[in-house]
């Protein structure tokens, strides 16, 4: 079937403005951005787009739009730092917290379908995201993670990779930072991840302190995967439950949860998950609590079984040895 005629039925973006959050569009009032009509292919949906390219203020490198505005507008996210408009905080994070499930396509061949389908939808709103329904304690949680203040140190330039093999002969004009870089978790960092909301290392590094900070430690024994549940209203059950802990977090397959043990009598619950990993990310979206028909349930990590006891001694003890002396 040959291309259409018309670029813009095509699905091709053309913009005036770029969706941008304050932290990337820089401390710079008299901003100046050059304008380049499908510039480049989206990071995500790889449709051309419009490319928007500036400078956010003295010091800072230069800056572009990386993804397009309707998969902006989908996640409702920067279109440069990839990161929540409202919050400041990575995709994984806002959606780890408000309980949503990423229903976009990962697969080249239905991302471009789906992203078409999006922008018809899109037509006079500014975003798909439905907070509402969230619980409040993932509301909670984000309001205490949020970051409302901008952070402009993440303008500064890259560091200069001929300084980290000691060949950079620029000196003080060198346009890069003559710093080593830091081998860690945060240096493997990629688009896509970030946008889906999926092994991202900020992510994981910001759940996990929250988490931390309120308690929920992971164990230093690997081999607790439960989680306990204290606190419950007296008319939850079994199934009510379950379903509760189904929805709180979506991004954990249903079959990782091994199995879900109710005490109506002592109103608390255990969830046991089958892998530690699972059982962590269930901590950290549980970090601010698990609203449970309608209340607040406190949640801690399980305790290790007690060893085995060995095999029984006799009831008599033997004789104590003698100590020889001259």
């Amino acid at each position: 079937m040959p291309p259409k005629a018309d670029i813009n039925k095509a699905g091709w973006e053309q913009g005036d403005f770029p969706i941008l959050c304050e932290t990337c569009l820089g401390d710079n009032a008299f901003v100046r951005m050059s304008k380049q009509e499908y510039g480049r292919e989206c990071g995500t949906c790889t449709r051309p787009f419009t490319v928007f390219r500036w400078n956010p203020g003295q010091g800072s490198r230069f800056k572009s739009t990386v993804i397009c505005q309707t998969c902006s507008k989908i996640k409702n996210v920067c279109q440069t730092c990839l990161l929540d408009l409202e919050y400041g905080l990575p995709v994984q994070v806002r959606d780890t917290a408000l309980a949503l499930k990423n229903e976009a396509p990962t697969s080249e061949v239905n991302r471009e379908y789906y992203a078409q389908n999006m922008e018809s939808q899109l037509e006079g709103s500014t975003s798909l995201l439905d907070s509402g329904r969230a619980s409040s304690a993932g509301k909670e949680m984000l309001k205490q993670l949020a970051r409302t203040d901008p952070y402009y140190k993440r303008n500064r330039p890259h560091l200069c990779s001929f300084f980290a093999k000691g060949e950079c002969n620029r000196g003080a004009e060198c346009p890069y930072r003559h710093e080593l870089p830091q081998k860690n978790e945060l240096s493997h960092q990629n688009i896509k991840d970030r946008y889906y909301g999926r092994n991202d290392p900020v992510a994981r590094k910001i759940m996990s302190t929250h988490a931390a900070e309120k308690g929920l430690q992971p164990p230093e024994d690997t081999s607790i995967t439960s989680l306990f549940l204290s606190s419950l209203p007296e008319k939850t059950t079994e199934q009510s439950l379950r379903a509760a802990v189904v929805a709180s977090v979506p991004s954990i397959p249903v079959a990782s949860i091994k199995s879900v043990v109710h005490v109506a009598k002592s109103r608390c619950a255990f969830v046991n998950f089958k892998e530690r990993d699972i059982a962590e990310q269930a901590a950290q979206a549980w970090a601010a609590g698990l609203e449970v028909d309608g209340a607040a349930v406190n949640v801690k990590w399980g305790r290790s079984r007690p060893a085995t006891s060995q095999a029984s001694q006799s009831s008599t003890p033997g004789p104590s040895p003698e100590v020889a002396t001259s």
